[in-house]
């Protein structure tokens, strides 16, 4: 076996050196998935110590959701392992509620994630056989290295805000302009002319919100999109789709079901600006990570034309925006709900196993490396994945674990 030098520490505090050797996985990312392996390795026994780089559990939710936000799903398929949400929490949670449930999982398995240490370097030590995982405290700016034999990575298909360039926005447009990722509440643009640029869920439901204080929204279509009713009568749309696929239903054939419930439910959205992509909902999101959107109301705003359908944006000027079309439309304020992406390549020293645009090709790779939350397919994916990683790195923990045992008492 190759020799490793090891780090030197001082025993009446393990964590207070520059270099700190982990006798466990290294979990990069206190999310849902991060909390998930967590919980999983806590009762099997391992150790393991969790790298965050916020002050908090659960970040994008805590920090970067609007007030209104509730999960579009039916909290059975948002839940993590081994815990149910509580009874008299409603059929979709809200934000707060969420929060709560994550804090009090948190609590239930003893996870104390280190916050403030953002990732800056993860790399795989051929040498060693070890993982090198280098930090940056967010708080005074100290430098540490973790090393480990496993690294899982969970910090999220969601890590970074996604801000496109256009044309005169900084150089010429003098109103406000924010991410979604910041926007909290319609309050402060009450009787304010608001672009809201992108049409996903988050670009829904914040034209949605800013109708609600009394705004006036237009929301950019660039391209096509899927809508789909949240409940179909009173059935959750994602969990027909997810009973029709128990079936052995080929995917397409799921979509063409959906799609004509939603054609019954919603009408032509198509008459409104919104065109539908050619491949169905479910086999959009499988290929291309593309979620459809579930609707909550807005399509109805979109309908009484309160919230109104503007094509792709061609620049930004004074006081205003002019779109593809050569229309022009006076505005006071942007808001990009441009989606966010996975921060995942600017850190991983690993080119199996990710992509380069960040997602995961399974849940497991070469080294000792896994991956938690990449599946694209949300919460419940990311609980699966996170219940094989910890059963994968378990097995083997126990095993060596019995090993050594043996070998204590042969030599004894």
């Amino acid at each position: 076996m190759a020799h490793c030098e090891q780090p030197t520490f001082e025993p009446e505090n393990f964590f207070s050196g520059r270099c700190i050797l982990v006798n466990g996985p290294v979990i990069v990312g206190a999310g849902p998935s991060g909390l998930a392996v967590g919980a999983g390795l806590r009762q099997q026994g391992v150790p393991f110590v969790i790298l965050e780089r916020a002050n908090c559990i659960a970040s994008l939710w805590q920090n970067r959701t609007y007030d209104r936000l509730k999960l579009h799903l039916p909290k059975q398929f948002c839940q993590l392992p081994h815990v149910t949400f509580p009874q008299n929490f409603p059929k979709y949670p809200s934000k707060g509620q969420f929060i709560e449930y994550l804090e009090t999982y948190a609590r239930m398995f003893d996870i104390n994630p280190r916050f403030d240490e953002s990732v800056q370097t993860a790399k795989y030590d051929q040498t060693c056989g070890l993982w090198r995982v280098k930090t940056v405290n967010g708080s005074d700016g100290s430098s540490v290295e973790y090393i480990s034999r496993w690294l899982v990575v969970a910090s999220g298909e969601n890590a970074e805000k996604v801000v496109p360039e256009f044309e005169g926005l900084k150089e010429l447009f003098n109103g406000n302009v924010t991410h979604a990722c910041e926007y909290k509440s319609g309050e402060s643009y009450s009787g304010k002319r608001v672009l809201v640029v992108g049409c996903g869920n988050s670009g829904m439901e914040v034209a949605l919100d800013l109708c609600h204080h009394d705004a006036a929204p237009s929301m950019v279509v660039r391209s096509s999109v899927h809508v789909l009713p949240r409940e179909i009568l009173g059935k959750s749309t994602f969990e027909l789709g997810v009973r029709l696929m128990k079936w052995n239903m080929p995917i397409w054939v799921v979509d063409k079901i959906l799609l004509l419930a939603a054609r019954f439910v919603l009408g032509n959205i198509e008459r409104y600006g919104l065109k539908r992509p050619s491949v169905g909902p479910l086999q959009l999101k499988k290929t291309k990570g593309k979620t459809p959107v579930l609707d909550i109301g807005t399509l109805s705003k979109i309908k009484t034309g309160e919230i109104k359908i503007v094509p792709a944006i061609r620049r930004f000027f004074n006081g205003g925006v002019e779109f593809i079309n050569g229309e022009k439309l006076e505005i006071d304020s942007v808001i990009l709900a441009t989606g966010y992406c996975s921060n995942v390549p600017s850190w991983l020293k690993e080119g199996e196993l990710f992509s380069e645009e960040g997602f995961a090709d399974g849940w497991k790779g070469k080294s000792g490396i896994y991956a938690v939350g990449f599946s694209r397919r949300g919460i419940s994916g990311a609980s699966e994945d996170a219940i094989r990683v910890a059963q994968d790195i378990g097995k083997i923990w126990q095993k060596e674990t019995r090993q050594k045992n043996q070998c204590f008492m042969t030599i004894f």
